[in-house]
C-alpha cells in the first residue's frame, strides 16, 4: 500500500488555484503551527462563463484564461509542483472543449488541473469558510454564488452534512437577463424567478430547521455587504431589507456601466445585478433572515484539502471506504488485489515513471475493481467503473474519477476501442502501464496470501514486463499460472511484452 507522508514541516510554502467561472483566484500560503498563514493573493475576473456557448469555451476566453495563467505562474514559480492544487468549476464542468484550455495551462503551470463535480466544489468551499470561522457547535449554511453555479452546504464545525451544486450563476444570469450591462426591472424580475425556481428545488433540505447561521463566502456576498455599508443601512452582513433597498438604488440606472460606488470593479458592475437577484431568491426560498459573510472559499479550502493530502488525512480513503462498503464487495479479495497493485508498482515505479499519485489511484482501483458485483456479476468491472465515474465520491475530481472508471472497466475481458477515450492524450501512455498493472494484480487475487509473491522477481523496461517466480511456485498455484499466461496476450494489445520465467 501507499507509504503514509511524514507530517508537513512548519514553514512549508503551498498553493492553491481556483479556476472559477467568473474569477480565477489564486492563493501562497506558509503553513504555521497547523495554520495556514497567507502570503501572496491575487484574484482576476477572467469570466471563462462569458465565453461559454453551446457548451463551447470561445477563443477569447481562452485566450484571457491562458493570459491570466503565463501572470499567475510567476508567482507559483517558488512552489513545489507537489504542493500546488489547480482545480476548475463550472464553466470548465460544462464545456466539451474544455481541454483547449486545460491542455495549454497545465503546460504554463507544470501541474494537472482538477475539474471537479458540483458537490466536491461546494464540499471544497466549506472547508475554506469552516476554517475562517470560530470552531463552535453551530450548524451553518454557506452559500456561494460562482460565476455559472451556486454551492449549498449545511454542515458543522469542519464536517459538511449536505451539499448541492445549482446552475445559477452571476455571469450567466448577467449575459441572459442584463445583455450588454443593460438594467431594466423586467429583466430583473425574471432573473429573480428563475432563481427562485431554481432554489425550490432544495428548499426542503436546506431551510432554517436545518441550520443556526447563514454564511455566504462569494466575492457577490462581499460586494453587497460592502455597498450596503456604503449606504449605511448596516455595519457589517446582509438582511432582506437591505437587498430590497439595494434592488431598488440600483434599478434606477439603466446601464450597469453608470452605476458608481467607490471600490467597485467595473466588471462588478456588470454582475451585481444578476448577483442581487439570486442572492433575493435565495434569502426569500430558504426563509433567510440575515446573512454573515466570510473571506474564506474554494481557494482557502483547497489548500486545507492539500495539507490533508500531503500528510494523509485524505478524505479520498474515506470516499474509497465507504463505496466499498456500501456494495459489500469481498474486502480480502480487495485488499489483496490493492497489495498487490502497490507491490507491482513499486516494482516498477521508477522505469515507468509512476507517481506516487498514480500509485494511490492504482491502490484505489483495486480495492474497487469488485463493487459492481453488488449490480450484477456478470460484466462487474463494467458496473464498478460505472459506479466510480457516476457516485459522489468527496475529494476526488471529474478526472480521477474518470480514470479510476477506465482502470476498473479494462481490468479484464476484452479491450474495448474507447476504453481511453475519456483520457487526455498526453496521459494516455501511463494510464496504458498502470491498466497492465491492475489486469496483472487482478490475476493474482487468486493467491490466497500476499506473502505468497514475495518470492516473485518483477524486472521492467520501457515495453516489456518480465516475471520470475521459483518453478515450484507454478505447480503451488496453477490457476493463477493458467491466467497469467491467459492475460500475455491481452497485456500485449496494451503495448507491453510480458515474460514469465
Amino acid at each position: 500500500m501507499p507509504s503514509i507522508p511524514t507530517p508537513l514541516p512548519d514553514g512549508s510554502i503551498l498553493a492553491a488555484l481556483d479556476l472559477g467561472s467568473n474569477s480565477f483566484h489564486l492563493i501562497v500560503a506558509r503553513l504555521e503551527h497547523g495554520e495556514i498563514r497567507p502570503i501572496h493573493t491575487l484574484a482576476e475576473k477572467v469570466q471563462l462563463a462569458a465565453g461559454l456557448s453551446g457548451r463551447q469555451l470561445s477563443e477569447a476566453a481562452i485566450e484571457r484564461g491562458l493570459a491570466c495563467l503565463e501572470r499567475f505562474d510567476q508567482l507559483l514559480q517558488s512552489v513545489e509542483p507537489s504542493k500546488i492544487r489547480v482545480v476548475g468549476t463550472h464553466a470548465l464542468r460544462r464545456a466539451k472543449n474544455r481541454r483547449l484550455f486545460t491542455d495549454p495551462a497545465e503546460q504554463i503551470l507544470g501541474v494537472p488541473i482538477d475539474v471537479v463535480y458540483g458537490r466536491e466544489e461546494a464540499r471544497l468551499v466549506y472547508l475554506g469558510v469552516a476554517h475562517s470561522l470560530a470552531d463552535d457547535e453551530a450548524s451553518r449554511l454557506v452559500v456561494d454564488i460562482g460565476g455559472g453555479s451556486t454551492e449549498f452546504i449545511v454542515g458543522q464545525r469542519f464536517e459538511p452534512t449536505r451539499m448541492e451544486s445549482l446552475q445559477l450563476g452571476c455571469v450567466s444570469y448577467a449575459g441572459e437577463f442584463f445583455p450588454d450591462g443593460e438594467i431594466s426591472k423586467k429583466g430583473f424580475n425574471a432573473a429573480f424567478e428563475r432563481a427562485r425556481v431554481e432554489v425550490s428545488h432544495i428548499r426542503k433540505g436546506y431551510n432554517t430547521r436545518h441550520w443556526q447561521e447563514a454564511v455566504g463566502s462569494s466575492g457577490t456576498f462581499q460586494a453587497i455587504e460592502a455597498l450596503i455599508a456604503l449606504e449605511g443601512w448596516r455595519e457589517t452582513g446582509i438582511d432582506g431589507k437591505s437587498l430590497d433597498k439595494l434592488r431598488k438604488r440600483l434599478l434606477k440606472y439603466g446601464h450597469a456601466d453608470q452605476i458608481s460606488y467607490e471600490g467597485l470593479s467595473d466588471k462588478r458592475r456588470r454582475v451585481l445585478m444578476a448577483g442581487i437577484a439570486i442572492a433575493m431568491a435565495i434569502f426569500e426560498e430558504l426563509n433567510i433572515s440575515s446573512m454573515r459573510t466570510s473571506t474564506g472559499a474554494l481557494r482557502e479550502g483547497l489548500i486545507y484539502d492539500l495539507v490533508g493530502r500531503l500528510q494523509h488525512e485524505d478524505v479520498r480513503e474515506r470516499s474509497i471506504n465507504a463505496l466499498v462498503g456500501r456494495y459489500s464487495s469481498d474486502s480480502a479479495e480487495a485488499e489483496m488485489v490493492a497489495q498487490s497493485t502497490a507491490w507491482l508498482t513499486g516494482c516498477v515505479a521508477d522505469v515507468w515513471e509512476l507517481t506516487s499519485t498514480d500509485t494511490e489511484l492504482l491502490c484505489w482501483a483495486g480495492r474497487c475493481h469488485a463493487i459492481g458485483t453488488g449490480i450484477s456479476a456478470k460484466h462487474y468491472n463494467r458496473h464498478s467503473g460505472y459506479l466510480l465515474e457516476n457516485c459522489d465520491l468527496p475529494g476526488f475530481s471529474q478526472g480521477e474519477q474518470e480514470l479510476l472508471g477506465t482502470l476498473v472497466r479494462g481490468q479484464r475481458g476484452k479491450l474495448s476501442e474507447d476504453l481511453m477515450d475519456v483520457i487526455p492524450e498526453q496521459r494516455r501512455a501511463r494510464v496504458t502501464k498502470m491498466l497492465v498493472l491492475l489486469r496483472l494484480a487482478v490475476v493474482f487475487k487468486w493467491v490466497e496470501r500476499f506473502e505468497d509473491l514475495a518470492s516473485c522477481t518483477v524486472t521492467a523496461k520501457s515495453n516489456k514486463l518480465q516475471l520470475s517466480f521459483p518453478h515450484d511456485w507454478y505447480d503451488s498455484h496453477p490457476l493463477t499460472t493458467s491466467e497469467l499466461r491467459a492475460a500475455i496476450p491481452s497485456i500485449g494489445k496494451l503495448g507491453v511484452t510480458l515474460q514469465l520465467d
